[in-house]
């Protein structure tokens, strides 16, 4: 999944970073409200995180110049502020979650998997695909018995997927949701990446889940038919 944090703390928003990214979220990281929304103007995020003290333009303000632009990502408010007003105004500002600091990076990581997972439709903290089983918690993979060894870039990608299950998902899209901003992606990365998880996920198995469509994309599917024009890559 691919965050936009804004904080104008450096330090602060070094740690967030560091600490979504390694646990398999893309980030891109501003420090300053104008920032916040030309990003969010021109890429896909899965949610966003804003601090509500920032230059230029708050947290809250971001908040309503997306809303009214129509941008309908979860947005989570970082606040020093802890009175009802505050919180109220965020809320009311279009923001579906707040935290108020200090916090426990823990809370912060469950927060956002809450809002993911409201987003649309209420998806489970397990994804099932099949025999395959995600765990968007501890962020493992298994198939049937068999734990599958991840790498949080890889991870993420399964996760995207599993979130998308049945459905072609074009490379343009992996890549808008697993890398930030700040890793240029090789020209065949993607298929760099499914040929790794076939490896790990279809090796040794009767049923593959992982399916490449010849000009449209990946999908991860439990349907035997749905492999389908499969190109075999």
């Amino acid at each position: 999944m691919r965050i936009l944090l804004a904080e104008d703390d450096d330090q602060l928003r070094d740690t967030i970073a560091r600490g979504l990214r390694e646990h398999a979220f893309a980030v891109d990281a501003v420090s300053d409200g104008d920032a916040a929304v030309s990003h969010a103007a021109v890429n896909e995020y899965d949610a966003a995180v804003l601090d509500i003290l920032m230059p230029k333009r708050s947290g809250i303000a971001v908040c309503q110049e997306l809303r009214r632009r129509g941008i309908a990502l979860p947005i989570l408010l970082l606040t020093a502020r802890d009175s009802v007003e505050d919180k109220i105004a965020g809320l009311d500002a279009g923001a579906d979650d707040y935290l108020t600091k200090p916090f426990a990076f823990g809370e912060l990581l469950a927060r956002l998997r809450a809002l993911t997972r409201r987003r649309g439709t209420v998806l489970p903290a397990t994804l099932v695909v099949a025999d395959l089983e995600v765990d968007t918690r501890r962020q493992t993979a298994r198939r049937g018995a068999r734990a599958i060894p991840l790498t949080a870039k890889e991870y993420a990608f399964v996760e995207h997927l599993a979130r998308n299950a049945g459905r072609v998902v074009s490379r343009s899209e992996l890549v808008a949701h697993v890398w930030d901003e700040n890793h240029e992606p090789m020209a065949n990365v993607i298929d760099v990446y499914v040929s790794r998880l076939r490896r790990k996920i279809d090796g040794g198995e009767s049923v593959p889940l992982l399916r490449i469509r010849r000009g449209a994309g990946i999908m991860l599917a439990g349907d035997p038919a749905s492999g389908q024009a499969d190109d075999g890559a």
